[in-house]
């Protein structure tokens, strides 16, 4: 029988899927949906630390095998969002928060009461806008580790940072997080685009340009999990375009230890269970006793 258990870091996963967030709302409003049991964990919409109201629509819309958005993050703030969730303990999967925040010290507030909330682990979001620079924190290692350092200091959770393939040197940005405190990575975030609407030729999207995300940015995540699991030892979740268990496969085989999934919850909201079936049945047919074996095999051979 195949070990599907895996360990991410400290993280002990019962499961190899995250719920990637943003695509299971807050987590206990996904609940329903009844599927949850088969991930090792879930991470909850992100949040700021003050409300953030988000753009306005149009901010979803399709493209091609894709999708594209620009929600701006809409959410509560850390506050109203600790008061509206339940016991974490009683939903059906550990749960992750995720922060957002225009400065280092706003992320170290989110991390903190994301902490006091109780989530197993706290997902450092760096590609929300950097206002302060105008870009993204992302895409600039100095940035991007003075914010890992702050949550850092603000919290004893495992720290996990988000960052974006946009990134000219996504290896670059993956060491300053790494020496700045980041327990593991999570590569990728979706890639900028944008689309027009033929009808009233205008851009699709009320923000113009969006986030795109879906299968066709796979190969594109799947190069950023190489290239840093070729330079860094670090615990990587593998995330961007998975919908099959041979794209979970992929990942492994690339350097990753554990897989998101996410915008495959639009259109099939249990997804997670037929793809834990289908890297069960493939670990069977190849004789994998454990899928962790699997991280990084594509580089040995």
């Amino acid at each position: 029988m195949t070990s599907l258990a895996v360990s991410l870091g400290t993280l002990e996963l019962r499961s190899p899927l995250i719920a990637a967030a943003g695509t299971v709302g807050s987590v206990y409003d996904f609940a329903d949906v009844d599927a949850l049991a088969v991930y090792g964990a879930a991470v909850a919409k992100s949040v700021s630390h003050e409300p953030w109201p988000g753009r306005a629509p149009p901010r979803l819309a399709p493209a091609g095998q894709g999708m594209l958005n620009s929600i701006g993050i809409q959410n509560p703030g850390i506050d109203a969002w600790r008061e509206t969730m339940p016991e974490l303990s009683t939903l059906p999967v550990p749960v992750w928060g995720s922060a957002v925040g225009t400065t280092p010290a706003e992320f170290a507030l989110v991390a903190k009461g994301l902490a006091a909330a109780g989530v197993a682990a706290v997902e450092v979001n760096l590609s929300c806008p950097n206002l302060e620079e105008g870009s993204m924190f992302a895409l600039n290692p100095v940035a991007s580790g003075r914010v890992i350092a702050a949550v850092r200091e603000s919290t004893d959770r495992p720290v996990g940072a988000k960052l974006s393939p946009n990134s000219e040197n996504i290896v670059a940005v993956a060491r300053a997080v790494t020496e700045a405190g980041a327990d593991f990575l999570v590569l990728t975030n979706t890639v900028w685009g944008m689309g027009i609407d033929l009808t009233t030729r205008k851009p699709k999207l009320s923000g113009v340009i969006g986030g795109y995300s879906g299968p066709p940015v796979k190969p594109v995540a799947l190069r950023c999990v190489w290239e840093v699991a070729g330079s860094l030892d670090v615990p990587i979740v593998g995330c961007g375009g998975i919908r099959t268990g041979e794209d979970v496969i992929e990942y492994f085989l690339a350097g990753a230890n554990a897989v998101a999934v996410g915008t495959a919850h639009f259109a099939e909201p249990r997804v997670g269970r037929r793809i834990l079936r289908e890297v069960d049945a493939w670990c069977r047919r190849e004789g994998v006793g454990a899928l962790s074996e699997l991280t990084g095999g594509a580089r040995e051979k």
